[in-house]
């Protein structure tokens, strides 16, 4: 049952007492004890990634990959409100620590404000000229998205160990730790994205409950729910996920066509006659709820750009302001939506070269992972203590164990879920869609593997569903045997992520032991 608090299943079920059974439930017999597991499980773990993703996270000083624009736009938007221009050899003064020297002229940028918020005010707090401010920001949404999955996935299950499984896989995937040491953008939107799904989660839970609740009978017409704090944050979330970027708005639909089924559903199962258009009704209330606050969310978002006057654009109609029905919208908002028709048709229209870009339809392969740092210094040089050189790596290149295996288990939960209509299911796999497949629709786009961090966490889910499923031990095997295989898969993936966690840090490394991890041609 979705949202049982009190109950702590395992992944795996009573019915046959195993040796692990008996160790888990003397383990949790005691309520105190109980609780204290509770809330030590995901606290380890998240300490865990924080560790992972904090260490060493100022080297390499340098500005990595597009971090030579989310850094110094995000350095002058903290201080003037909006990004601005820099002139030129801006890099290399700004690495040396000189940061003050942007011209005040407003730079155009593809992406709202959000983001470069969070990582100027981690420079703000850290120093502007420290590689550890740049990434702070980061590292702390890195961290909060493990802890997000814990949270999500108790919620789908009420299990512990299932959730401090998928939080676990989380904490080790190498893009997750990847993307929480580097300043781009992604990890933020990949923080909101999962908290607006854990929303809807928890208004799942709370519409079961409700329904639960409600005296049996069939009946023409259903109550309509104004009362769905829920989903409200929901709208919240997924607005500061569109604030990051613009593909936020796939979630926020996603999110509107999932709640409108599982009204539907949860009315017909509750003998409602008319349960399609009582549906569409509580469909409305649910859009008010949801994208009203989304809208306010994004706006505000730009609130720097709308009360200075420096900003890119921020005049560009003023000689020559809408007039007919659209002369009643003010000033800076016209500007505001002449600057977005611009970037409008910059992303549509980015197809740009680049080596590592890599379209949608390979990312299930990895075929094409993104280097983002790559450097070598022979023996004494800068430190260098390998006799033959140290190769210092960042590559996207994920967990390959972990990635692939959460491909497969995401095809099983699709399966899964046409044959039993699970809604946890459901909403695991409308984070994948909403994640993936609308970059299918632009193949000629350049876009690249790392994109993918925003999947990352339906994955973990998807494969941890698998796992249960495995060590519950299906037909063609015994639970025992199931159980084995699935400690023997978790041990495997630990062993490849401390296998593959110099290369996703920049740690110097000899140049042999980097090339053992180029496993296909395409990596390197």
């Amino acid at each position: 049952m979705l949202g049982a608090v009190t109950a702590v299943p395992s992944l795996i079920p009573s019915d046959e007492r195993t040796r692990l059974d008996r160790w888990r439930d003397s383990l949790l017999a005691d309520p105190r004890r109980t609780r204290v597991w509770r809330w030590l499980a995901h606290t380890l773990i998240t300490l865990f990634a924080f560790v992972l993703r904090l260490v060493n996270v100022g080297d390499p000083h340098a500005l990595v990959f597009d971090e030579t624009y989310y850094v110094k736009d995000s350095w002058s938007q903290w201080l003037l409100g909006f990004p601005s221009e820099w002139p030129g050899g801006a890099d290399e003064r700004f690495v040396a620590g000189e940061t003050d020297f942007f011209t005040g002229v407003g730079s155009y940028v593809v992406h709202p404000p959000l983001g470069r918020f969070f990582i100027g005010a981690g420079m703000a707090l850290f120093g502007a000229d420290s590689a550890t401010g740049w990434r702070i920001a980061a590292v702390v949404f890195g961290t909060g998205i493990v802890l997000l999955v814990y949270l999500f996935a108790k919620t789908l299950t009420g299990s512990l160990v299932f959730a401090s499984v998928a939080s676990g896989l989380m904490a080790i995937d190498g893009l997750g730790i990847v993307l929480s040491r580097v300043a781009l953008l992604d990890v933020f939107l990949t923080f909101f994205i999962v908290l607006a799904l854990w929303f809807v989660a928890l208004d799942r839970r709370a519409a079961l409950s409700r329904w639960a609740a409600r005296a049996p009978g069939e009946t023409t017409w259903g109550p309509v729910f104004w009362n769905r704090p829920w989903l409200l944050a929901a709208g919240a979330a997924a607005g500061a996920a569109t604030a990051v970027k613009w593909s936020g708005l796939y979630v926020i639909a996603g999110i509107g066509v999932y709640v409108v089924i599982e009204d539907a559903l949860a009315r017909r199962r509750a003998g409602i006659a008319q349960w399609p258009m009582d549906a569409a009704r509580q469909g409305l209330v649910s859009f008010v709820l949801l994208v009203p606050v989304a809208v306010v969310v994004y706006l505000a978002s730009w609130a720097g750009w709308l009360f200075t006057d420096g900003g890119y654009d921020r005049h560009v109609l003023d000689a020559s302001p809408a007039t007919g029905f659209w002369s009643w919208v003010p000033l800076p908002l016209q500007n505001l939506w002449a600057y977005h028709q611009s970037m409008y048709a910059f992303h549509v229209g980015l197809s740009t070269p680049h080596s590592y870009a890599s379209p949608a339809w390979q990312w299930p392969m990895m075929i094409r992972p993104t280097s983002m740092y790559w450097h070598q210094d022979d023996f004494g040089v800068n430190g260098c203590q390998l006799p033959g050189g140290c190769t210092e790596a960042v590559s996207s290149i994920d967990n390959p164990l972990l990635w692939w295996a959460g491909i497969a288990a995401s095809v099983y939960l699709l399966v899964r879920f046409v044959m039993l209509r699970d809604g946890r299911h459901g909403l695991v796999l409308l984070g994948l869609a909403a994640t993936y497949v609308p970059w299918l629709l632009y193949p000629e786009r350049t876009i690249f593997q790392f994109y993918t961090v925003a999947m990352v966490p339906f994955l973990v889910l998807a494969l941890t569903f698998a796992l249960r499923d495995l060590a519950r031990g299906p037909r063609s095997m015994t639970r025992a045997a199931g159980q084995a295989w699935v400690v023997v898969f978790l041990a495997v993936c630990v062993l490849l992520s401390a296998f593959w966690y110099p290369v996703w840090t920049g740690l110097p490394v000899p140049y042999e032991f980097w090339r053992l991890h180029n496993w296909l041609p395409t990596w390197i």
